[in-house]
C-alpha cells in the first residue's frame, strides 16, 4: 500500500459485551488507514469521527501540507458505532436491527477502537488522537482510558461531557424526531421523513451562531437564503437512518468519560488520569459545547493548552474543511501538539 493511499478497512469483533450488559453481535468497525505504521511502532494517528459524519469527514485534516501527513504517520479513522458504517441499527445482525439495536456507550466506543489498535496496528504508541464534536469526546475518553499509550489528543469542539444544556438541545431534536408517527418507535416501514426534515431544520439553529445568520456567513455554503440553509439540514437529514441518528445521539447524551469501571463517575480523577499533552479548542460561539465547560475541564488536565477557536460559525467551526479559515487555525494548533515527538 502507498503512504498516502487511502484504505477502508472492516474489524471483525465478533461478539461484543456492551457496558449495559447487552452483547453487540458480530461487531464491526469499520475504518480508514492512511499511511503505514513504522518500525517503533509510534507514529500511529486516531482520527475518531462526530456525530452524523463518517470517515469521509476527517480526511480535510489529512495531506502532505497538513500536520497530518501520511508520510510520517499512520492514520487510522474509525467511524462511530451508529453512523451506518461501523456496526448500526441499520446494518446489525438481524437478531438486533433497527429498534433492536442495543445502547452504545461512549466508553464502548473506544474500547472496540483500542481492540482495533492491539488487534491490527500492534498496540502501538498513539501520537495523536485527535477530533471534533464527538470525536472531541472520544479523544478524551481514550486520553484517560490508555495514558501510557496516548502522546497527545486534541479536542476541539467538544468536553469530556454532555452537560445539562447539551442535553436538552439533544432533547429537542429527538422529539422532533419521534413525533412522526411513521416513526413507529423505530419499526417504521418506511423512513419517517416529516422527522427527519424536522430534525434537520431544528438543528441548524443549534449548529451556528446568531452571528452567522445575522452576518449572512451562510452565503460562503452557497446558500443565498436561510430558507435554502434550512432545505439543505433537510435533504441532509433525509438520507440518514433515522435510528442510526438516535442511536448516536444516545450515545451522545449519556457521553461522559467518568462513566465508567475506570473512575465511577469521578470526573475529576478522569481528567486528572490524562497525561497527554493536550488541546482544547472550544468554538467561541459553540452553543452547546460551550467554552466554560471546556475551560472548567481543561483547568483539570495537567498538561493542557487551552485554546479558544475565535469564529463566528458556532460549532461547525471546528467541521474539518467546511470553512478553510477555521481549518487552517485547528491544523496550525494541532501541529504545534505533536511537534516535540513527529514519529519520522
Amino acid at each position: 500500500m502507498k503512504e498516502n493511499q487511502i484504505v477502508v478497512r472492516t474489524y471483525r469483533a465478533g461478539n461484543f459485551s456492551l457496558q449495559s450488559g447487552e452483547t453487540l453481535h458480530d461487531a464491526q468497525l469499520t475504518y480508514v488507514q492512511v499511511g503505514q505504521l513504522n518500525a517503533d511502532r509510534n507514529n500511529l494517528v486516531v482520527l475518531p469521527t462526530y456525530y452524523g459524519g463518517t470517515h469521509e469527514g476527517n480526511l480535510p485534516l489529512i495531506g502532505a501540507d497538513s500536520a497530518l501527513s501520511p508520510e510520517h504517520y499512520c492514520i487510522v479513522i474509525p467511524n462511530l458505532m451508529g453512523n451506518g458504517q461501523s456496526s448500526s441499527p441499520s446494518n446489525a445482525h438481524p437478531d438486533q436491527r433497527s429498534a433492536r439495536f442495543p445502547s452504545i456507550s461512549l466508553y464502548d466506543n473506544v474500547r472496540l477502537q483500542h481492540q482495533l489498535v492491539q488487534a491490527n496496528f500492534a498496540d502501538a504508541s498513539i501520537a495523536l488522537v485527535a477530533g471534533w464534536s464527538m470525536g472531541g469526546m472520544q479523544a478524551l475518553q481514550w486520553a484517560c482510558l490508555y495514558p501510557e499509550q496516548v502522546r497527545a489528543a486534541a479536542s476541539i469542539c467538544a468536553t469530556a461531557r454532555c452537560w445539562p444544556h447539551n442535553q436538552v438541545f439533544l432533547e429537542g431534536v429527538k422529539a422532533a424526531l419521534t413525533c412522526d408517527p411513521t416513526w413507529d418507535n423505530g419499526d417504521y416501514s418506511t423512513p419517517p421523513a416529516a422527522g427527519l426534515k424536522a430534525f434537520g431544520r431544528v438543528y441548524a439553529g443549534w449548529a451556528y451562531s446568531q452571528a452567522f445568520y445575522r452576518n449572512e456567513t451562510y452565503r460562503q455554503l452557497g446558500h443565498q437564503s436561510i430558507e435554502e440553509l434550512l432545505r439543505f439540514w433537510e435533504e441532509d437529514h433525509l438520507q440518514q437512518d433515522a435510528n442510526d441518528l438516535l442511536c448516536m445521539l444516545d450515545t451522545w447524551q449519556t457521553a461522559d468519560i467518568s462513566r465508567n469501571p475506570a473512575f465511577n463517575g469521578n470526573m475529576s480523577a478522569a481528567l486528572g488520569a490524562i497525561q497527554a499533552r493536550c488541546l482544547i479548542m472550544p468554538g467561541s460561539t459553540d452553543l452547546y459545547f460551550t467554552r466554560e465547560d471546556a475551560l472548567s475541564e481543561a483547568e483539570q488536565i495537567s498538561n493542557a493548552t487551552f485554546t479558544l477557536l475565535e469564529s463566528e460559525w458556532g460549532h461547525c467551526a471546528g467541521a474539518f474543511g467546511r470553512n478553510q479559515h477555521d481549518t487552517d487555525l485547528i491544523v496550525a494548533a494541532l501541529r504545534l501538539l505533536i511537534e516535540p515527538d513527529r514519529g519520522d
